[in-house]
């Protein structure tokens, strides 16, 4: 099992990529790992995922050998092959085979750092620490007959996670950034209920901005619900006036401190014979919108201090979420 040490060259201190560490993140679709190994990157740790008959396994993506990536190896069988020397290692990371010595005696170091993995939701999520911080968090849509699902393909942020689901669930930027998709002429911001929960933050906004590029959007009422689990996953549930439910899994994975893979899914119980194609594409304009920004903020990283950025009664969510990031542990490093 490995052991909670930061990588080599890892861009968070100690202290908070324990932390961190500690919990889930997505790192490929599931169907993205099949016949050939995938790298992949979390908390600046190099993963290696590769399928066997025994599910997807994550490792360092390193063979101990040589120190090749294994990623750039092959899957024989049930087995990665190294592609510097051919060794091979089984489901657990244990090697099997040294090409160079057949039937030979295979030394006890032979074996790869192999992490927690599992499939949910259509993708593969990996957990660092040796004890999980928790569950990955629900999603009960996947797997509901009365919903579509549509995977979003993964978005690359030259930003910092935090400041990536912070913005996901801003609601007073919607008439400046989003002035091209959903946005409504009224920037005015309604009281809404914000609340510090035990997995991270719930907040339920209700207001005339709709979430279709729609002038008559705005006459109706739209609610959302959002459901921030920490550190860096959100749940959105969007109520469309006489149409239905949408809800949006916003799961933002730290490559690095300033690196962020987002996963995105997209449930829906309505308008299930259209076109996935489009409904991406409008997914893909929004988080366009909102990465334009968010990649130029500064501090790159999402203050945690509150005394660092000034707050108004419309930043009663990014409050709250800055706060139980506090309260996880994490310190001024974090923030850079």
């Amino acid at each position: 099992m490995p052991s909670l040490k930061p990588p080599r060259n890892c861009t968070f201190t100690p202290g908070d990529w324990s932390i961190l560490a500690a919990y889930w993140y997505p790192v490929a679709l599931s169907a993205a790992v099949q016949d050939k190994p995938v790298a992949a990157r979390l908390l600046d740790q190099e993963l290696v995922l590769y399928r066997t008959s025994a599910g997807v396994t994550a490792a360092a993506d390193i063979c101990v050998h040589r120190g090749a990536p294994l990623s750039m190896g092959k899957l024989k069988g049930d087995r990665i092959a190294c592609a510097y020397h051919g060794y091979c290692y089984d489901q657990a990371g244990q090697c099997t085979e040294i090409p160079a010595h057949p039937g030979g005696l295979i030394p006890a170091k032979l074996h790869l750092q192999v992490f927690q993995a599992k499939e949910l939701y259509g993708l593969v999520w990996v957990c660092l620490a040796d004890s999980p911080a928790g569950e990955v968090p629900a999603f009960p849509e996947v797997g509901d007959a009365g919903y579509q699902i549509v995977h979003v393909p993964p978005l690359d942020w030259a930003a910092s996670a935090g400041r990536q689901v912070e913005s996901f669930c801003d609601v007073a930027h919607f008439a400046f950034v989003h002035e091209n998709t959903f946005a409504v002429r009224d920037p005015a911001v309604p009281r809404y209920e914000v609340q510090a929960t035990p997995y991270g933050v719930h907040a339920d906004f209700t207001s005339n901005v709709g979430n279709v590029t729609d002038p008559d959007a705005a006459t109706q009422t739209w609610r959302r619900v959002y459901d921030l689990h920490l550190p860096f996953l959100a749940r959105l549930v969007i109520d469309f006036p006489g149409a239905g439910q949408q809800a949006l899994l916003n799961a933002a994975s730290p490559v690095s401190a300033r690196r962020t893979r987002v996963f995105s899914i997209v449930a829906r119980n309505f308008d299930r014979d259209k076109s996935v194609d489009e409904l991406i594409a409008f997914q893909h304009r929004i988080y366009g919108e909102d990465q334009a920004i968010v990649e130029r903020q500064n501090p790159e990283d999402l203050p945690i201090d509150l005394g660092e950025e000034v707050h108004v009664r419309a930043d009663l969510t990014s409050v709250t979420y800055r706060r139980q990031l506090g309260a996880l542990g994490l310190g001024r490093g974090f923030t850079a």
